[in-house]
Parts: structure tokens; sequence; C-alpha cells
């Protein structure tokens, strides 16, 4: 066999799927791209595994597509992803799915931090112990260089981040990550920022889902060229966790879903619709227990007991059910909302029955009539049915089949 024919058969061959992925997302980086790609090149290779390095260009204005391409040209290892678009998440996103690498890994083109935590930082995704990683400039043997207005700014975040959405991880923001490309692919579709959030939404996602996120403190040295306008992304790091906060509340995210698919289904992930269903039900509960006692005093006096507890309970569990409808169980549209309003209304015979007893009651023990004290007795009744109501709306009324399990109000 001559050695032109072996070539060719070798260049049919197909390429096996790299180890690693490493994307390094750019916008007008011209001065850096090319000794960052080379950089991390050379660390690559002194690792056990194969490799490629992925640039993601965010419709650079600059030579930094060119030398992007050129780098791809030059080098088997080296890809380019070019997007019309700005954007840091949606670079990311692209390039990930696009992957075909085990673990994919992303880090700034700065190369801020110290690439001996690249190692540590795959090896639990590598192994399957780990789904995510992400390196930690806030852990406590990291080492970190920069200025006092940086360092303030990210503890702040870190900090509100685990009062807000209970975060557990140390560091949201770091350019240092890495995923499972299975894990990627369930979690991506999820990720509505596509700019500087995306991090942080990741993150919040996959921990609420119960998957493992492997921290490695690491070494890492302000650039003092960034080019990120701090206020800006501030105020949108501030509404993406307003929305992902509500999104949460209201169990818009398949977390269950996700960790069942991906093997790490736990209590905590499984019931986290739950908890969040109960809290927005309990909110509207109150809302419409302030009405109905309001409703009550205003139509007592004109109606009579009887007569006001009905007109009062029925105004209240009909606004109650669309509400709930709503934001409890995120249905939206008229499909099927005259079936859950007449299955609210027998619900609302139950109601009525425990309150129209109640106050049967009050009457046969002599009890003072006065409207504040039937008010304040009634609410009692009603908190066995709101427990009630809670139930019946969870497993009859707006039980989801399983095809619409997942699906997003």
């Amino acid at each position: 066999m001559t050695t032109t024919t072996l070539a060719a058969q070798t260049q049919d061959l197909p390429r096996l799927a790299p180890a690693l992925d490493v994307v390094i997302p750019v916008y007008n980086e011209e001065n850096a791209i090319v000794g960052s790609v080379e950089t991390v090149r050379a660390h690559l290779a002194t690792l056990p595994f194969t490799h490629r390095v992925t640039i993601a260009d965010n419709a650079s204005t600059d030579k930094t597509p060119v030398l992007a391409q050129q780098l791809a040209d030059t080098y088997d290892d080296v890809r380019l992803v070019s997007l019309g678009q700005k954007g840091r998440g949606r670079a990311l996103k692209r390039a990930w799915m696009q992957s075909d690498a085990e673990v994919l890994v992303y880090m700034d083109v700065d190369l801020s931090t110290d690439l001996n935590a690249l190692l540590p930082l795959v090896a639990p995704l590598l192994t399957g112990h780990s789904d995510l990683a992400i390196g930690s400039r806030l852990a406590r043997t990291a080492r970190t260089t920069r200025g006092p207005k940086r360092e303030v700014i990210s503890r702040g975040y870190n900090v509100l981040l685990r009062g807000t959405l209970r975060a557990k991880f140390s560091d949201a923001q770091c350019g240092f990550k890495a995923i499972r490309r299975d894990v990627a692919h369930e979690l991506l579709p999820l990720i509505e920022d596509d700019e500087w959030f995306f991090d942080t939404e990741l993150l919040i996602v996959a921990e609420r889902a119960g998957l493992r996120i492997h921290e490695v403190p690491v070494d890492w040295v302000d650039d003092p060229d960034s080019r990120v306008d701090i206020v800006r992304t501030a105020l949108a790091d501030l509404r993406g966790m307003g929305r992902v906060g509500w999104s949460l509340l209201r169990g818009r995210i398949p977390l269950a879903e996700v960790a069942r698919r991906l093997g790490r289904a736990t209590a905590s992930s499984a019931g986290g619709r739950l908890s969040s269903q109960m809290v927005i039900f309990a909110l509207i509960g109150m809302l419409s227990t302030l009405a109905y006692g309001v409703l009550y005093v205003a139509l007592r006096g004109e109606l009579g007991a009887q007569q006001a507890n009905v007109l009062a309970l029925g105004l209240t569990t009909v606004a109650n059910t669309a509400a709930n409808r709503r934001f409890t169980f995120g249905l939206r549209g008229p499909s099927g909302a005259v079936k859950h309003q007449l299955q609210g209304l027998l619900v609302f015979g139950c109601g009525l029955a425990v309150t129209s007893a109640t106050l049967w009651a009050m009457r046969a023990m002599g009890t003072v009539e006065h409207p504040l004290v039937e008010v304040v007795v009634l609410t009692a009744a009603n908190l066995l049915v709101t427990v009630m109501r809670f139930v019946l709306m969870r497993v009859w009324i707006f039980r989801r089949r399983p095809a619409e399990t997942g699906s997003t109000a």
C-alpha cells in the first residue's frame, strides 16, 4: 500500500470526539486572541485527554474573525464558531450545543484564571462524579488579585444570590467553568439569558435540579483592560434574578424532569414544584381570605349572615380558582377554563358546607352575633377549607397529564 493511499484512507476515517472542548468567547479581541489560543493549546498538550479549542466569535468588527479563522486553518484542534450577535451566553449556548466533546469548558480570553486549575476542574466531570464545575475566586484557599471595587461588587452579588435564590455555590460569574455534554443538552434549552447572567441562571437551575456542582479554588488576576460595563451588567443581573426567582416560584422550570433524566433525582428536586406551588397558593389564599372578610362585612348588614357568606364565598372562589389556575399551576388560555371553574364550584360547595355549618353552630350555642366575631370564626373554618382546596386543585382540578409534564406557562 502506497503512502498516498494510506493517507487518503486515514483522512476518510471518522474523527473521534475529543474529551474536552475549551470554548473561548471573543468580541473584538484582535490583540489577545492569538496568544490566548496558543497558550491554551500548549497547556492542553500537557493533559492526558484529547482536546479541542473552540473560538466563539460574537460578531466582532475588528480583525478577530480573520485571526480566528487563521488559527482554525493552522491547527487541527482549533475550530471557529461565528455568531451574528453579541452575548457571552449566546456564544456558549451555540458552541456547547454544537460540540461532540464529553466535557465542555469555558474560559475568558484574558486567561485571568491560572490554567493549572483546569485539570481539577474537569476531572470530576470526566469520571462522572459531578455534573458541572466552576472556578471560585471566593473560596477560602483561592488567591485573587483585583481592585477593591470589583472585590466588593463580586462578594455583594454572591451574597445577594444566597439571600434571594438560596444559592449554595460561592462564585457565580468566574469565567472558568465546565459542564458535561449530556447535562448541557438538558439545561441549555431552559436558560433564557444570552448575556452575562447566563452563568448564574445555569448554576441556579442546575442546583435546584439537584445536580452536582464541583468548585475549584483558583488563582485569579484581574484584567485591567476589561471592558465590562459594571453598572449595566449589575442591573441586568438584578432583572435576571427576579425573572428566575419568579419562574422557580411558579414552578415553570421542569426541575424534577431534568433530574430524573440525568439520574440525579432527589427529594428536593422532586419536591421543588410542590413547595413553589404551596407558596403561591398561600399568597393567593391570603388575598382571597382578606377579600372574603371585606365582602362578608359589607354584605351582612343587607343580606344577613348566611346569604352574605354564600355570596362572598362564591365571588372569592371564582377569583381564587382563576388566580391559582394562572399563577400556581401555570395554565393559560381558555382551554379547560370553564371546566376548571365548575370543578372549583364543587369545591366551593364543600367550603360552603363547612362555613354554613360553622354559622349554624354559633347560633345553636348562642354565640354573640357580631360581624367581626363571625369573621374571625369563619376565617378559622376557612383554614380547613383552604387545605382541602389546595389538595383538590393539585390532585384533581389542575392535575397535569403525563403529556403535559414539563410544559411551561
